[in-house]
């Protein structure tokens, strides 16, 4: 068949494993149906989203935003950390996946402790959510590289690549994170319509990088797993983008800028 012959020059076969597998095809759906819900308003309840799109429920559990964030991050990173112990014999490629994971949830932890501002609280069920989403994905994504380390390297090696794209996404990431908390004064908890970078472009460039820094990951990776998930992710991520710039206009009205698009400069 021609398409899988194309595909392995960009990715190692995948690995005969069942937990492997399933873990691909759930990713790709829940992350999928995610954006696809986000579009039509049933938000994940978190940031701005907390008390959109569901009805409030009496007895629902929060917590404050900064320890929701801390909880979706950890256990990532030591997931990320505790892989160069538990996988002795990594190769290059499996060293710098490792390494590229742990970066990132490292950054998002420092981010949640010393650059974000918060002004309310998230639900539980969606911090159970989200967490069990990074956790889970992260090993599997280690996991799958440690599977395939036997295999044939693909014939069109995209690691540098990946490597490069990963730097892009978390530099331009983390610099939108960084004007998004300069917007608010000390004390200030409303929302304002963000300036400055690509925010003159898209409402939401920080989603946009951190797509550049999942596909650069899984051209680290270059496994049938990680290009999934990245997939799954950037669909999710544009439903979210899409939702988010749906909220500044139905909050700012006109004075939301209308060449603002969502996630795509002059495209969406």
């Amino acid at each position: 068949m021609l398409l899988p012959s194309i595909l392995l020059n960009f990715m190692f076969p995948p690995p005969s494993s069942l937990f492997v597998t399933t873990m691909s095809v759930i990713g790709i759906f829940s992350l999928t149906n995610a954006g696809y819900t986000e579009i039509k308003g049933k938000h994940l309840r978190y940031s701005k989203f907390v008390n959109e799109g569901v009805a409030k429920k009496k007895d629902e559990m929060k917590l404050s935003s900064r320890t929701g964030m801390l909880v979706f991050y950890t256990p990532s990173f030591l997931v990320g950390l505790s892989s160069f112990l538990v996988f002795r014999d990594q190769d290059l490629r499996s060293v710098l996946l490792a390494s590229a994971l742990t970066v990132h949830f490292f950054k998002r932890v420092l981010e949640v402790l010393f650059l974000h501002k918060y002004s309310g609280s998230m639900a539980l069920e969606s911090t159970i959510i989200i967490t069990s989403s990074y956790t889970f994905s992260t090993a599997t994504m280690l996991y799958a590289q440690h599977l395939s380390r036997h295999f044939p390297t693909p014939s069109i090696d995209l690691k540098y690549v990946g490597v490069g794209l990963f730097v892009i996404g978390i530099i331009g990431n983390f610099y939108h994170h960084l004007i998004l908390a300069n917007l608010r004064k000390e004390g200030e908890k409303e929302y304002k319509i963000p300036q400055g970078g690509l925010f003159d472009l898209v409402i939401c460039p920080h989603y946009l990088f951190e797509i550049f820094g999942y596909v650069g990951i899984s051209c680290i990776s270059q496994t049938l797993y990680a290009f999934a998930f990245t997939l799954g992710t950037v669909v999710y991520l544009t439903g979210r983008s899409y939702a988010t710039r749906e909220w500044y206009v139905s909050k700012f009205g006109d004075k939301f800028p209308k060449d603002v698009k969502a996630l795509v400069p002059y495209v969406f």
